[in-house]
């Protein structure tokens, strides 16, 4: 949620600077807590007013030029403290934003897409599908109502979609799809998509999901009292876990905006593999329970959206 206040911020600095509407084009400079933009900014002086009004926000620590025409922000630590609460209380809306406000993009065909008769006209009926969702949770406007999925395996042939869906699950399959680089072969093999392993990355998501809902459980039910106020994060794990869920609203418009729905289900992969690395850490387990549940809860609702999105159930238990 973080980059999307990132992105507001920007938005206004730019404004008061004087300076035309720009997409600050976060990105990761690999330290939790820190983005980069790379917004055009003009005139040195008008650049300087950016930075100050940036650095002006309570929650941002530090703002400044690092290059031609790029920035480089910090936020407080106790703005990425903060932010599994702010997940929780946001709900399945911490994936949302307003990055693609004014954007129209066509409604996708009716059809499940795993009906399709082939692999490659599967991949595609879903991308546009999961394009649209995606830009519609960015905020733009979907010209045409999004069709309601028919239920599966109403009406399927044998074929290939359909026999891999009838092995290793539509979940499964609808994963191992979305995730389909276009422009390359979609090689998809049920045996594989079926095995509980967390090299499966059609898997790993889900079963991520599991986890961080077996220690909101396990948390939940502790002698350790919840009510203390959330620490400043200090553990490298925990830091990279915040991070990674900070850019969940901007993965989800640059993937809509890129027509792009498998940069984001790897996005998703990236986040359960530190979600359960963290979770799962003896660290992890010897933090306080508050914090723990707030961490637990951040991520099975960071991860519960983003597969939402994917149009994939989000299991408690796996």
């Amino acid at each position: 949620m973080i980059t999307r206040e990132l992105r507001e911020a920007v938005a206004r600095g730019l404004a008061a600077a004087g300076l035309d509407p720009a997409d600050p084009g976060l990105r990761p400079t690999g330290i939790p807590g820190q983005y980069a933009s790379s917004v055009a900014l003009g005139r040195p002086l008008a650049a300087e007013a950016l930075t100050t009004t940036l650095a002006a926000e309570p929650w941002i620590e530090k703002s400044e030029i690092t290059g031609p025409g790029y920035l480089t922000i910090t936020v407080t630590p106790e703005a990425l403290a903060a932010l599994p609460g702010r997940i929780a209380d946001a709900g399945l809306a911490c994936a949302t934003s307003e990055a693609l406000r004014g954007v129209t993009v066509p409604a996708p065909p009716a059809g499940d897409p795993l009906d399709a008769a082939s692999w490659e006209e599967a991949r595609r009926a879903l991308a546009a599908q999961l394009t649209a969702r995606l830009a519609a949770a960015a905020g733009a406007m979907v010209a045409g109502a999004l069709h309601p999925e028919r239920t599966r395996g109403a009406s399927r042939d044998a074929t290939e979609p359909a026999a891999a869906v009838a092995f290793a699950g539509a979940d499964a399959v609808q994963f191992a799809l979305a995730r389909a680089v276009p422009g390359r072969p979609v090689r998809i093999d049920p045996a594989l998509l079926a095995r509980h392993v967390q090299d499966n990355p059609a898997y790993a998501v889900r079963y991520a999901h599991a986890r961080a809902a077996s220690g909101v459980r396990w948390a939940a039910t502790s002698n350790v009292a919840e009510a203390a106020p959330p620490r400043s994060p200090a553990d490298p794990g925990e830091l990279a876990l915040l991070d990674a869920l900070s850019w969940l609203p901007e993965r989800v418009a640059v993937a809509a905006r890129r027509a792009r729905p498998d940069e984001f289900a790897r996005y998703l992969e990236d986040l359960a593999s530190v979600c359960i690395k963290v979770l799962a850490s003896p660290a992890g387990a010897r933090a306080p329970g508050s914090d723990k549940l707030a961490l637990a809860t951040a991520a099975r609702t960071g991860l519960a959206a983003g597969l939402g999105l994917l149009g994939i159930g989000a299991p408690d238990r796996l």
